[in-house]
């Protein structure tokens, strides 16, 4: 299996912006495989504050996944939610600094398209989100250049519904990823 068969994708932005929902409609609508965010599912069973460990244990969960599913999939779509550009951003705002492996990782992976979730949805607090308001903006623009940092392709994807999953179909047609039947 040649690893350029498979396309990557990655549904990214800030919190409560619909990535999930995104990321989840667009490998059904791409026959793909989505891979849920590990980072929120680590973080809302651990009932304590995380630390510098634990972000370290997300990020070598991530990586571990992507290898995981990368092997059985063959030619396919594999659509991430959220990816290691989140937790990049998440070491240096936190901790200062970031893992080499981690920023190897990322400039090794071929990703196809970044798709960045625009913060025109209603930020909603809950348990394990702490950056509403104008913190969600700033983060916005953080990925968006860390993204460009690596030299990735990426689309921003905004609208509600059904015309933000348009909106992102739009965003793979225009970089030639015509990877679903019309």
């Amino acid at each position: 299996m040649k690893k350029n068969s498979i396309k990557r994708i990655v549904v990214t932005g800030p919190e409560s912006t619909g990535k999930t929902a995104l990321a989840h409609v667009l490998s059904q609508k791409l026959d793909g495989i989505w891979i849920p965010e590990y980072a929120r599912y680590y973080i809302e069973n651990l009932h304590r504050s995380y630390n510098y460990d634990d972000v370290v244990r997300i990020a070598r969960h991530q990586i571990q996944q992507e290898a995981e599913i990368a092997t059985i999939t063959g030619n396919s779509v594999i659509v991430f939610d959220t990816w290691l550009i989140i937790t990049k951003v998440w070491f240096d705002l936190v901790f200062g600094t970031c893992p080499i492996w981690v920023i190897d990782h990322i400039r090794s992976t071929k990703i196809d398209l970044f798709l960045v979730c625009d913060t025109d949805l209603p930020w909603i607090a809950d348990p394990v989100r702490e950056n509403g308001g104008e913190k969600r903006k700033h983060l916005f623009e953080l990925y968006c250049s860390e993204i460009e940092s690596f030299n990735f392709n990426f689309e921003i994807v905004s609208g509600f519904g059904d015309e933000r999953t348009e909106n992102a179909m739009n965003a793979l047609r225009n970089h030639g990823l015509q990877l679903y039947s019309e």
